[in-house]
């Protein structure tokens, strides 16, 4: 009988992160994701009692582009989610993937003493279990 390995979401994760200002406009958030080739941004804390937020590409498509609105003219904090769910790097992934089922979500910033230390997907999970467990066999 094999034993499984615990896979926790720092094994997964990816550790750069991007983040950007609340204030800045859709338009300027998305030439930050183009150029770092991401689909997801940290929004920053305005202050130490605020929360992170999250924009991802969906609510660009959802919020923005389907509504016909100017990107120039319409700024992160109107398209954003916050607070953001977010989850301990600690955390066995067979939890978090239960975690966004049950939220509905695709990814979350991975945050340890109140500091965003990287994100997790779906993607990422699923890859990394269906690789280990090809490994073992």
């Amino acid at each position: 009988m094999s034993v499984k390995k615990l896979v926790r979401v720092r094994d997964v994760m990816k550790k750069e992160v991007d983040h950007i200002d609340g204030l800045a406009t859709v338009d300027e958030a998305l030439k930050t994701m183009k150029h770092v080739e991401t689909k997801t941004l940290i929004i920053k804390k305005r202050h130490a009692d605020d929360e992170f937020g999250i924009l991802l590409i969906p609510d660009i498509a959802r919020r923005v582009l389907a509504k016909d609105r100017a990107p120039e003219r319409v700024n992160v904090y109107e398209v954003m989610t916050k607070p953001a769910l977010t989850v301990s790097p600690d955390m066995d992934i067979r939890y978090c993937a239960r975690l966004f089922d049950q939220f509905r979500i695709s990814r979350a910033p991975v945050v340890e003493n109140d500091e965003v230390v990287g994100i997790v997907s779906l993607t990422d999970m699923v890859l990394n279990a269906m690789l280990q467990t090809s490994d073992e066999e």
